[in-house]
């Protein structure tokens, strides 16, 4: 059975310079790959209107689930949520939940709820709100696509919210061998190895460590006795 299937865009022109790290998109993988869901894209843009809403347009109708990050918060250039809803031909507007919601946590700050801040309750018509319970900001979901924060931790927190609302499939296993031999070595016995278990994904991920080559072999699939009796050969083939 074919495992459900997902794609990311992450939205920054901050991600594209260089200026900030990402690590949005291998938290995700790791959370999707728990749960079933094969993450099978991942696109980085710019904070472009055309750009995203094309993204979103062309991902939404390829993958299961879409999930972006970046882009929602109460700047100028926060404008993820117009492009998605302009993506889905949907009118977008302050939503009382969301502004009830904002005007609440801030006023327990003691901070004004002024008009940059009201902009975060902003959601496109027919949209559910995703739970933020770090800086109660919402993302929205739309459809099939997941609009979320840029911030590592409103991220995670968001993808938890979204998780147990996805339907999964069978978990990737995965196993794997360090072998100290070049690639040009071991591609040959690879390939054979490949070919007999053909539900199986083999990766080589080689190495050098003073003046030593080797590769990483990493077996995956959701059949654990094939992974085993597939690694069970691979040691065979080049015992330590």
């Amino acid at each position: 059975m074919t495992n459900p299937t997902a794609a990311m865009i992450v939205i920054g022109d901050e991600i594209l310079s260089g200026r900030t790290r990402d690590s949005n998109m291998h938290y995700l993988a790791q959370e999707l790959t728990k749960i079933g869901i094969n993450l099978c894209e991942a696109r980085f843009i710019a904070d472009d209107p055309a750009a995203i809403t094309a993204t979103v347009k062309q991902l939404s109708a390829s993958y299961g689930t879409v999930f972006t990050s970046g882009g929602i918060g109460p700047t100028h250039d926060d404008i993820t949520a117009d492009s998605v809803a302009a993506a889905f031909d949907t009118p977008i507007g302050v939503r009382e939940d969301a502004y009830q919601l904002l005007r609440a946590h801030y006023d327990r700050q003691g901070a004004e709820f002024n008009a940059a801040r009201q902009r975060m309750a902003r959601i496109p018509d027919g949209a559910a709100l995703i739970d933020n319970p770090v800086s109660i900001a919402p993302g929205f979901r739309i459809a099939n696509v997941n609009v979320m924060a840029g911030v590592p931790a409103v991220f995670e927190a968001m993808v938890a919210s979204v998780l147990p609302t996805l339907t999964g499939g069978a978990p990737l296993l995965s196993q794997s061998l360090r072998i100290q031999r070049g690639e040009g070595e071991i591609a040959g016995p690879l390939a054979t190895l490949a070919a007999q278990f053909p539900d199986l994904s083999i990766g080589s991920y080689p190495f050098q460590k003073n003046g030593i080559y080797g590769a990483n072999i990493v077996i995956r699939g959701q059949d654990g006795a094939q992974v085993d009796e597939a690694m069970a050969q691979l040691a065979g083939l080049f015992p330590a």
